[in-house]
């Protein structure tokens, strides 16, 4: 149940050719960062993913976490795991050097992330959580905070929390009513918080949550909601933790159908001291430069337990022997057509999940590292590309674990071979961070009718660009690229079907925002792998790189293509069949 192993391969030839790694890190002036180190930071995570946290993934999903009177007590293992991550340094990659961080891009630490949740979800999620609060704390704090809590938050001395949901508010956080009353220069937050993950633990000495509240004088809605730094044990002068314990406990652990080894808190803040983050009544906007980060590493997660769980189906494909030929030999399982039928739309699926999710990542580098002109434009291209990094590529992490319990047949419906954990820990990955419903919302309001679909227009123009090279290179079948441009020409009409009624039809963009989101996904997909397989017949015809790697590539880009993208044409007829028959009954008809 251990034998991971990242497919550091794939992700080099995306970094190299794709995203162009050295290229961006001569933009952003990054002396001594190239495409080199990155190759060795990616193969040295994979050894620690693969020897140390893989082996305790099906400790944590068995033990899990549990509470009693001193707190949250983890998984066996787990803190040692931690120490060794901080201890290399693993958890200050993209971090601001000013604080102690290491200053690498963002896309490299997001190809490191995949290694953390392929090798262990439940356990990554914890220092996942804390490089969303030091961007938070980065673009938000004071100096003060910032001095005080990003060292030993980048460090990983510290993790961090989000608290922002409530038993009564749940995706809706204008109930939010935790309560801040000002007390000097701090605040007093009373309230409850509910699926706080790594809301306690004992993995080191202090947590810093981040909380949203409302002041006394706030004005109601979303519009009076202020952020605050909260942490669980209070500070000396020096910023050093006390043994004083802040009002702010853990008081029970969900049980819940995957990532046990994560605990997901009720947490309970009962007169904490805590500081504000930012402007007040601005909180929500600042939480989102944290939840947007999120947003992109929970798409990284399902890109992440999709590969775990197809190397997982793999192995046991290989070992599986079922099957007579003619002869009378007998033969493993992966010779059957239709288990490689299952395998090959695992690969191709998580090959596109990763071009997509480190591509998306490269977007945000352009615009904040490297800054410029042309900035917003790629800030711009992130902020579309981010819901359909974490709508698209958890629907289907939910898909393909399943298959990869199909692949072990009855075995698979067995817990002992480990099949089942991937899919239980998927499917809590389309839910949280925000549901794929909001993602979907997000993506057809404020992405896409805001701007009039100038942002989309502009990606949907470089994938019809992308059309005519892939004829001209030929890498995969004519027919295979038919299906790429057939798609892009859809998006289109979906994109102008869109624009034209959700002015006259309130519901529509409600109706059908999870079809737009879905056929964007398979074609975008279908885009990034088109282009790599560009990028390797490049390489064959040079005679440079493995032949057996790159004609895979080949392989996987005509297969998502042809078995896969044109599931993007079912969700454009539904979505073009409007509202009608989604609000034609009555709620008492239901």
């Amino acid at each position: 149940m251990s034998d991971y192993k990242h497919p550091y391969r794939d992700t080099e030839f995306v970094l190299d050719q794709l995203i162009g790694f050295d290229a961006l890190c001569e933009a952003a002036k990054l002396e001594g960062i190239n495409m080199e180190l990155a190759a060795t930071v990616v193969e040295e995570a994979g050894k620690l993913g693969a020897g140390v946290l893989a082996p305790l993934n099906w400790e944590g999903d068995q033990k899990g976490a549990h509470i009693n009177e001193q707190g949250v007590q983890q998984t066996p293992g787990f803190k040692e795991a931690y120490d060794q991550m901080v201890e290399g340094g693993w958890l200050s990659l993209n971090a601001p050097e000013e604080f102690g961080g290491q200053g690498l891009p963002k896309v490299l630490a997001s190809a490191v992330n995949e290694i953390w949740h392929s090798s262990n979800m439940a356990f990554a999620l914890c220092p996942l959580l804390s490089q969303g609060a030091t961007e938070a704390l980065a673009h938000h704090g004071s100096d003060e905070l910032k001095a005080t809590y990003l060292p030993k938050l980048v460090s990983g001395e510290w993790t961090g929390t989000m608290n922002l949901t409530e038993p009564d508010a749940g995706s809706d956080l204008a109930a939010v009513k935790t309560k801040a009353i000002p007390e000097g220069d701090a605040y007093r937050i009373s309230g409850t918080k509910i699926f706080i993950t790594w809301g306690d633990h004992q993995m080191t000495d202090n947590i810093v949550h981040l909380v949203l509240a409302r002041l006394p004088d706030a004005p109601a809605g979303v519009k009076g909601i202020s952020l605050f730094v909260v942490p669980k044990f209070l500070l000396d002068e020096n910023g050093e933790t006390t043994d004083q314990r802040n009002g702010a406990v853990a008081l029970s652990l969900e049980h819940k159908l995957g990532i046990h080894g994560s605990p997901t808190c009720v947490m309970e803040f009962d007169n904490a001291v805590g500081y504000l983050v930012g402007e007040a009544n601005n909180g929500l906007s600042h939480m989102f430069t944290m939840m947007n980060d999120a947003r992109q590493g929970v798409g990284v997660q399902g890109l992440s337990i999709t590969e775990r769980a197809y190397q997982h189906a793999l192995q046991y494909a290989k070992d599986r022997i079922q099957g007579t030929l003619r002869d009378g030999s007998r033969i493993a399982i992966i010779e059957h057509p239709d288990v490689r039928r299952m395998l090959m739309t695992m690969k191709s699926t998580s090959e596109a999940m990763r071009a997509l999710c480190l591509v998306a990542s490269a977007e945000l580098d352009y615009a904040r590292m490297v800054g410029g002109d042309n900035a917003a434009t790629h800030m711009a291209r992130a902020e579309l590309l981010t819901p359909i990094v974490k709508g698209w590529c958890t629907e289907l992490s939910v898909e393909m674990t399943s298959l990869g319990v199909q692949v072990h047949g009855g075995m698979g419906f067995i817990e002992e071979t480990g099949a089942a954990q991937h899919f239980r820990d998927s499917r809590i990955l389309p839910i949280y961070e925000g549901t794929n419903a909001i993602q979907a919302l997000d993506l057809i309001g404020r992405k896409t009718l805001s701007n009039g679909g100038e942002v989309l227009t502009g990606l949907l123009t470089e994938m019809q660009t992308a059309v005519e090279t892939a004829k001209a290179a030929a890498a995969i079948p004519a027919a295979a690229i038919a299906q790429f441009e057939a798609a892009v020409a859809t998006a289109f009409e979906c994109r102008d079907y869109i624009l034209a009624g959700a002015k006259e039809n309130k519901a529509l963009a409600g109706s059908v925002a999870m079809n737009m989101l879905m056929q964007l996904g398979y074609t975008v997909g279908a885009w990034l792998m088109v282009e790599s397989a560009g990028k390797a017949k490049a390489k064959l015809d040079a005679g440079e790189g493995d032949p057996e790697f790159l004609n895979a590539k080949l392989a996987t880009a005509q297969f998502f293509c042809e078995h896969l993208l044109p599931r993007q044409a079912s969700h454009a007829i539904t979505l073009k069949a409007g509202t009608d028959s989604i609000m034609a009954i009555s709620n008492d008809q239901f």
